[in-house]
């Protein structure tokens, strides 16, 4: 069955407000009923700004990478994608068909 990978790339230390960007956007992807989705915490990363963001010793982070992936009809993921465009204006966002079993 054909759906839609939506994947974000953030920063662990991306906010909106008081709260972590992460869990915001994962909060609002419940609430627009996206099947599911994970919040992936990298190890090392660099984006277009070539400043490598990796966790250090004792598991102390100077910025670790982000990436959330949700799955789910092209429709539902379409749809929630302005909104989050308001939510990240300059972030990474991927979306791509990929085949469910």
């Amino acid at each position: 069955m054909k759906k839609l990978q939506l994947t974000i790339y953030l920063k662990e230390t991306d906010r909106s407000g008081d709260h972590a960007l992460h869990e915001l956007i994962v909060r609002r992807l419940l609430h627009s009923n996206i099947a599911g989705a994970t919040v992936y915490r990298g190890v090392m990363g660099f984006g277009r700004h070539r400043h490598v963001h990796r966790t250090r010793l004792f598991g102390v982070s100077d910025d670790s990478p982000i990436v959330i992936v949700a799955v789910d009809d092209h429709d539902r993921v379409l749809a929630f994608l302005p909104e989050l465009k308001t939510l990240l204006p300059s972030g990474l966002i991927t979306v791509q068909e990929v085949e469910t079993l």
